[in-house]
């Protein structure tokens, strides 16, 4: 299967209503992104075992380890969780940025050092999640 098909298969999987809001989100970013690479990460390790929730990923970037070894990783993600939905913005080294930056601007949103999560797309300022993305895609 591809990735846009397992990403359409991740997103039928969701409730109705959830699937629809971050399918608008998902394009949201296409929009913003129109050329990017796509991602799908099913949740599960190597051993077959759940260890997230699946993941949409955006971007790309090269993760390096303490010990020298590389991972090739997206620089946003997307993922439904059980009160709504997370956007993850990778790769900023000031872990106080997103909410610093955008955090009262975003609108009923926790943010985190990586995180922004909200209930549903109604609560966000759409605008502000944009500038938040475009900074995060010029992280690595």
């Amino acid at each position: 299967m591809s990735i846009r098909e397992q990403i359409k298969a991740y997103f039928d999987s969701l409730s109705e209503s959830k699937g629809r809001e971050i399918q608008e989100l998902h394009r949201f970013i296409l929009e913003i992104l129109p050329n990017v690479k796509l991602w799908f990460l099913d949740g599960k390790d190597d051993t077959g075992k759940i260890v997230s929730n699946p993941n949409v990923g955006y971007g790309h970037r090269t993760i390096r380890y303490a010990d020298g070894k590389t991972k090739e990783f997206y620089q946003i993600g997307i993922s439904a969780n059980t009160s709504g939905i997370s956007v993850y913005i990778l790769g900023i080294e000031d872990k106080n940025y997103l909410a610093h930056t955008f955090g009262k601007e975003l609108g009923k949103a926790s943010v985190t050092g990586y995180c922004i999560k909200f209930k549903t797309l109604k609560d966000i300022n759409m605008a502000t999640l944009k500038e938040a993305l475009l900074y995060g895609v010029t992280q690595d």
